[in-house]
C-alpha cells in the first residue's frame, strides 16, 4: 500500500514543477514559496480536521517537536532554493537534479538511522547520482 502513495507524492511532485514554473513567472520566487506554504498550511490543518487526529497533537514529545521543526526548516529551504531553481532553469533539468534528494536520504537514512542497504538501492542511488551529473554538465 505505501507504494501507491509513493506514486501519487511522485504526481503530485511532478504537477508540481509544472505549475510552479507557470506560476514564478515574473514573480520573486520568496514571495511564491510563501504563497504556497500558505495554502499547503491550508490543505494539511483540513485533513487533520477532517481526520479528527487534531486532539493528538497533545501526545506529542519533545522529540517529535524538534525533528518536526528541524524538517519544516529543512522543507522550507528546499522550496525556496526549488523555486529558484525553476526560475533559473528548465523543469527537465531541475526536477531530476531535485530528485538527488533520493540518492542523498539513501546515504543520510544509512548514516543515521542505521537502515541497511541493499544492492538494489545503492545501485539505484548510484544511477540517480550518475544521472544528476548528467543532467548538470548537459
Amino acid at each position: 500500500m505505501w507504494w501507491i502513495y509513493a506514486l501519487l507524492s511522485a504526481f503530485f511532485a511532478a504537477l508540481t514543477a509544472i505549475f510552479a514554473k507557470i506560476g514564478i513567472k515574473n514573480v520573486d520566487t520568496d514571495l511564491a514559496t510563501a504563497i504556497r506554504t500558505v495554502i499547503i498550511l491550508v490543505l494539511g490543518w483540513a485533513f487533520v480536521f477532517f481526520k479528527g487526529s487534531a486532539g493528538s497533537i497533545g501526545s506529542l514529545t519533545k522529540q517529535n517537536w524538534i525533528f518536526l521543526l528541524l524538517s519544516g526548516c529543512a522543507t522550507g529551504l528546499s522550496w525556496i532554493f526549488y523555486f529558484k531553481a525553476l526560475q533559473l532553469g528548465e523543469v527537465s533539468q531541475v526536477a531530476p537534479v531535485d530528485k538527488l534528494s533520493v540518492a542523498i536520504a539513501i546515504v543520510l537514512a544509512v548514516i543515521f538511522l542505521h537502515e541497511p542497504v541493499t544492492w538494489k538501492s545503492a545501485i539505484g542511488a548510484l544511477m540517480i547520482i550518475g544521472g544528476t551529473f548528467v543532467l548538470i554538465l548537459k
